[in-house]
């Protein structure tokens, strides 16, 4: 992870560096915690290159890249609740350092991550879709992730874990587009949407 991209970040958006270094080692110490297997620093790393791709489309970027950095930062596969509590983590790093209206922005786009619903507001659009675009990688690449997932739910069946994602993965391929921006849709929409279908063919034949 970028400790000199995080700390400009910070400091552009409060004005000020006291802190942001060891604000890095702890969300750098998060990341490689040892339960982790996708949600990795890699994760954010390749969230981060989707997102200099598509910058100069985002009505507020710096938001954007802040929500990016934060919205895995609490992760427990057992618990329901991880992006609120990202979300708390950075409104308690952030608060009184940056403007009322840019912390609670970066906390609802981090809300934005639980993908329970497709997202309307642009910015929130764009979080999203970074989130997801692993989906439109390479299919090697995309069964790569899909294992590294599998191996943060050790204690669960292959049956129930499979059953978990296809329901997932349903969902998505259910909504008129996976993805929201016209940005993501145009390139990652069809190799996305392959590739889930034959993730969910191969979890349907591992659970038969």
């Amino acid at each position: 992870m970028d400790q000199d991209r995080f700390v400009a970040l910070w400091s552009r958006c409060c004005g000020r560096r006291d802190s942001a270094d060891a604000l890095f080692m702890g969300i750098e110490d998060s990341y490689s915690e040892p339960h982790r297997h996708y949600h990795t620093g890699a994760h954010i790393e390749h969230c981060l290159r989707q997102f200099d791709r598509a910058r100069d489309s985002m009505e507020d970027a710096n938001a954007i890249e802040l929500a990016l950095w934060f919205h895995d930062v609490e992760y427990d596969p057992q618990s329901p609740n991880n992006e609120q509590e990202s979300a708390e983590r950075f409104k308690r790093s952030a608060t009184g350092m940056m403007s009322d209206d840019l912390v609670e922005q970066v906390c609802r786009l981090i809300m934005a991550t639980i993908h329970d619903y497709a997202p309307q507001v642009p910015d929130e659009q764009y979080v999203v879709d970074i989130d997801l675009s692993s989906f439109g990688l390479p299919w090697n690449e995309f069964v790569i992730d899909s294992r590294k997932v599998r191996n943060e739910f050790p204690a669960m069946s292959d049956r129930e874990f499979a059953q978990k994602n296809i329901g997932f993965l349903r969902m998505l391929l259910d909504r008129p587009s996976v993805y929201s921006t016209e940005f993501f849709k145009a390139q990652l929409e069809a190799p996305a949407r392959d590739n889930m279908r034959k993730q969910i063919a191969l979890l349907q034949s591992s659970c038969s």
